[in-house]
């Protein structure tokens, strides 16, 4: 299928339209999932990269030790008291307006999550399978409280950064790190394995100022009935429960989501986007402006850097 010209861009080409005029469907992936040619100087095992390629997601177990964690849990704890060098704008409270759902730009106002960030374990292997340098395109911290944490629908996350941020190509990687337990009943995260493979024409129009209330509740740019039972049905669902120190690596186009948690056992992970520098956001593929700066990030914020930026900057 030919790239749309897409009128919004100036004439940039859309190589994955949605939310357009097209009906829900499926296009076929046109980047690579895994950009390094070497596969040698790959910083993990080699089945691990190739069950990334076939699945869209791995999971490393235990990269973190529990002295590390110790850390980041007591930063999180921190941060669910909202001290006051956090921006309030980044606090995203769920729908009933009581609980926190996610903070946002973590690596920019948090130092302990900066060096998190930037840590090797994590760019490196992001620059590997992106065969590029990389900057953090967003990073948060995903909570679900006992009782009342609500769902993140299905949804492949390069879908919106494509139409609503500018992101071009499929050259970006999402690393989830496990703060808490994810038990298999307290909404931990879902993936559909192979779903990476094909990208999800999405219906409708995005609304102003999306991001007011997609962050709390998706239901724009969320693939439809018909398409989803699809891809379940070709490789079902695949459910990551994790302990404290685990990541959870996978392909900005994965579909994926969690369900509600109502058991009293609290969920929570730290996520950064990892995004090529060729690969640098532009203007949204719709027409809409782009999203605050705590949402979509451009170079040269790069991986670690804990300088706070402005819509100014933009």
């Amino acid at each position: 299928m030919q790239a749309f010209d897409h009128p919004f861009t100036g004439g940039r080409p859309d190589h994955y339209p949605s939310r357009s005029s097209l009906p829900a469907q499926f296009l076929p992936r046109r980047d690579p999932v895994i950009y390094a040619q070497n596969r040698a100087s790959a910083p993990v095992p080699r089945v691990l990269l190739e069950r990334y390629e076939r699945d869209g997601f791995i999971v490393l177990e235990s990269l973190f030790d529990a002295a590390e964690m110790a850390e980041f849990q007591r930063e999180f704890t921190r941060l669910q008291q909202v001290p006051g060098d956090i921006p309030r704008e980044t606090v995203i409270t769920e729908k009933s307006g009581r609980d926190m759902r996610s903070v946002f730009a973590i690596h920019q106002s948090s130092p302990v999550f900066a060096r998190l960030a930037a840590d090797p374990r994590l760019v490196d292997l992001a620059r590997f399978l992106l065969d590029d340098e990389v900057y953090i395109h967003q990073s948060r911290i995903n909570y679900k409280p006992g009782f009342r944490g609500r769902d993140f629908y299905w949804h492949s996350d390069f879908e919106t950064w494509h139409v609503e941020d500018g992101m071009p190509r499929m050259r970006a990687v999402s690393i989830s790190i496990t703060l808490t337990e994810n038990r298999a009943c307290n909404g931990p995260l879902m993936l559909i394995p192979g779903s990476h493979l094909k990208y999800v024409v999405c219906e409708g129009t995005t609304p102003e100022e999306h991001f007011r209330t997609s962050l709390k509740e998706q239901e724009v740019g969320v693939p439809c009935d018909r398409l989803l039972e699809t891809l379940v049905a070709e490789r079902d669902i695949q459910v990551a429960s994790t302990s404290p120190g685990s990541a959870i690596v996978f392909d900005c186009n994965t579909m994926h989501g969690s369900f509600s948690n109502i058991t009293p056992h609290p969920r929570a992970n730290a996520f950064f986007v990892y995004n090529a520098v060729s690969n640098s956001v532009g203007a949204p593929f719709c027409e809409r402006p782009p999203r605050p700066w705590y949402i979509r990030a451009v170079p040269p914020v790069t991986a670690g850097a804990a300088e706070h930026r402005t819509e100014e900057d933009h």
